[in-house]
């Protein structure tokens, strides 16, 4: 093998694996709601997936805005330690009829704000538990968040993905599918669970995947080089 053609084919081999690294780096780099599914007028529990992308910066405070025009009855948020959680409620112009009575408020935002020592660092993400329903009997819930970082920059997902397009700054959203008629199905905590590792081993496989390509480029490349310097000491 010429030095010319070794030189290509390791050209080729990093430029592919930048390539699938720059590719998985922005789609994990947002902020996302996991699971991504959820049923139609059923119960679930969902994680906003806040990750740090600046290198020289916290992020202090997180808002999510929930939908007013298809208000969620009930939201309930997990404590979590170090931050402060509060909840802003706007009346409602039509009641939500529950088996309980007429709810006339809902929560449509919702704020997260970091204590000494609790901000995201860069390079770090942080997840923040919320239980919601009964959801609206719609094909999607779009949940517009605000991150804001120490110094200041405030970086808004608010964009709605439109069909086979990515934006900059997606907005959060929840996929929701027809309910059943299983009992089963209304069973918000093993649901939430179940699609929650999926999603965790959804992100693991990905990971791994693209670390096996890597490293199998990456011994490409040294083989090529084992084989050049072969024939040298010939």
């Amino acid at each position: 093998m010429n030095r010319s053609l070794l030189a290509r084919a390791a050209t080729v081999t990093v430029g592919v694996a930048m390539l699938i690294l720059a590719a998985a780096g922005p789609a994990s780099a947002h902020v996302t709601v996991n699971p991504g599914t959820a049923v139609q007028g059923g119960w679930t529990k969902v994680s906003f997936r806040v990750p740090n992308e600046t290198d020289n910066a916290d992020t202090t405070k997180v808002e999510v805005n929930l939908p007013t025009d298809t208000p969620i009855a009930s939201v309930s948020l997990k404590p979590l330690a170090g931050w402060s959680a509060t909840t802003e409620s706007t009346k409602l112009a039509t009641p939500i009829k529950t088996d309980d009575g007429e709810i006339t408020e809902a929560v449509t935002k919702i704020t997260w704000t970091a204590g000494a020592g609790a901000a995201i660092k860069p390079g770090q993400f942080q997840e923040f538990d919320v239980s919601l329903g009964p959801l609206p009997k719609t094909d999607q819930v779009v949940f517009k968040a605000l991150q804001t970082y120490s110094n200041g920059d405030i970086v808004r997902w608010i964009d709605e993905p439109a069909a086979g397009q990515e934006p900059e700054h997606p907005a959060p959203v929840l996929k929701l599918t027809a309910g059943t008629d299983d009992p089963a199905s209304a069973q918000p905590v093993a649901a939430a669970a179940s699609t929650e590792e999926t999603d965790t081993n959804s992100g693991n496989g990905t990971a791994y995947g693209i670390a096996g390509i890597v490293l199998g480029l990456s011994g490409l490349v040294a083989g090529l080089l084992a084989y050049r310097r072969a024939n040298q000491g010939r």
